[in-house]
């Protein structure tokens, strides 16, 4: 299978090539010629796999370049029992009966980019040495919080990459910078960003799209990617845990093959969500996909509207990995939903850069809508539902998977649709313990109390166990603690690669 940018037809590539390189030389983004079909019965087949089992089928549907055994090594390398502490590797707990939560938090860093980012450098390895390709590959990340920390803990050590990290200074929890800040390896850097999480994105992809910096970079044998979503070696292994969710509901008999399902997902960047759209185009049996976001609601608006406008007030919240106002991976919804219409897309981003905004034909518009709806929680509704949830169902969520359960819960109110619901269960609560005990206690039980005493609070009073990545937290040293402007992530980049 080959692969398109979203802003020039005429580019084709391998799955090898699309992942080694991360962006399009124009800023397109990389996206398959077509989708590939999974049956009901390849359903019935999977749902007596284990989680391994069911990546290299889906996988192996897209990355046809990489040899059977290539594939089964990069899945056997990231989706162990010793990294995630479950076999299941994203299990899903019935919170209700229409209601079932998809953890995908159970890897080292605590969040779903686990779920990518522990196989994309074996994905990104084994691509460059299929193109033969002799040089250094140069890793730039923006975040909002996670996939900083998973794509570092990721990428650590491996040979022949360094990995930079951005992340927006006042944008992100104290866990979260305390991950990211902490970080070992020989081969990794991380940066503060003065600004929010578009500016660092928006940073990271002005490096990526200068053609003189990347001549420059190959003439000392360096050769920038991406561990961000827009990045196809990170989207693809996330239409994984959508199947399998639905094979362990089919194997515990919530579900009979073929029985439509719901997805809501608590989406920023709209990578997670449109996973869960390809799975549907592939044959998942889904009805409609619930795009839940924060108080920055320019996703749902833009699915109510057809009008995609981040002209508007950037509010930081409890849900920080969702704090976002520039959705990267829409562009590759709007190259599908258009039929693959290159100069329709560019044309789109072209407005959305010069004016902020752009405004979608009625066609896509109800493309759009016939799949997707949209919701938002703001901080007042997210510490309600956390509170709501746990004395209901006894389940704690963090604020992430709480904005998803509210706006799933309004959904419902709203449309009378009881379909069953699988939630993306984004982060672990400990991720976001302040903001999360905050909820259930009130503030003033956890005034006085440091990171890592809420921690030992939220495990204590409500029976959990502390994830053994966050309790190491307190005794590592901060390695990192460089902020700059946004321009000058260029410059922090280079000074890096001296070393």
């Amino acid at each position: 299978m080959n692969f398109k940018s979203t802003r020039d037809n005429s580019i084709s590539v391998k799955s090898a090539e699309a992942i080694a390189k991360g962006l399009s030389p124009e800023g397109g983004l990389f996206i398959p010629e077509s989708i590939p079909a999974v049956s009901l019965n390849n359903i019935k087949y999977m749902a007596d796999m284990t989680y391994t089992q069911r990546a290299n089928e889906i996988l192996g549907r897209f990355l046809t370049d990489f040899t059977e055994e290539e594939l089964q090594k990069c899945i056997s390398a990231a989706y162990t029992k010793e990294k995630f502490e479950t076999n299941n590797i994203a299990p899903v707990y019935k919170m209700n009966d229409s209601q079932y939560i998809l953890e995908l938090w159970h890897g080292p860093t605590c969040a779903f980019k686990d779920m990518a980012l522990q196989i994309l450098p074996h994905l990104l390895t084994t691509s460059v040495k299929k193109l033969g390709i002799d040089r250094e590959t140069v890793i730039l990340v923006a975040t909002s919080g996670d996939t900083g920390k998973a794509a570092l803990e990721g990428f650590k050590d491996v040979p022949g990459t360094k990995i930079i990290v951005f992340y927006p200074d006042e944008g992100v929890s104290q866990i979260q910078r305390l991950q990211m800040c902490t970080q070992e390896g020989k081969n990794v850097f991380v940066s503060a960003v003065n600004g929010n999480f578009d500016d660092a994105q928006n940073g990271v992809k002005v490096i990526f799209t200068d053609k003189e910096y990347e001549n420059e970079l190959l003439s000392s044998k360096k050769a920038l990617s991406s561990a961000n979503s827009i990045n196809w070696g990170r989207l693809v292994p996330q239409i994984v845990y959508y199947f399998s969710a639905y094979c362990d509901m089919v194997k515990s008999e919530e579900i009979s093959v073929g029985d439509e399902v719901n997805i809501c997902v608590p989406t920023g960047n709209f990578g997670n969500i449109l996973a869960a759209y390809y799975a549907k185009r592939m044959g998942l049996p889904v009805k409609k996909l619930i795009c839940a976001s924060n108080k920055n609601n320019v996703l749902t608006d833009f699915i109510e509207t057809g009008v995609y406008d981040r002209n508007r007030d950037f509010f930081v919240t409890t849900s920080p990995s969702m704090d976002i106002l520039i959705s990267s991976n829409l562009e590759r919804l709007l190259y599908i939903v258009s039929g693959g219409n290159a100069d329709l897309v560019n044309g789109y981003m072209t407005e959305l850069k010069e004016n902020g905004k752009y405004t979608v034909t009625d066609e896509i518009k109800k493309e759009i809508s016939d799949n997707f709806c949209g919701g938002f929680a703001d901080d007042d509704m997210c510490a309600d539902t956390i509170k709501k949830t746990y004395e209901k169902f006894g389940y704690v969520t963090d604020t992430h998977t709480a904005v998803a359960v509210a706006v799933h819960n309004a959904y419902v109110e709203k449309t009378g649709d009881r379909t069953k619901t699988i939630i993306a269960s984004t982060a672990s609560p400990f991720k976001f313990n302040g903001a999360v005990l905050s909820a259930l206690q009130g503030e003033e039980q956890i005034a006085e109390l440091d990171e890592f005493r809420l921690l030992e609070k939220l495990a204590k009073d409500y029976e959990l166990r502390v994830p053994s990545s966050l309790a190491s937290l307190e005794e590592k040293e901060v390695r990192f603690e460089v902020v700059c402007d946004k321009n000058q992530m260029k410059a922090v980049v280079n000074e890096f690669l001296k070393n």
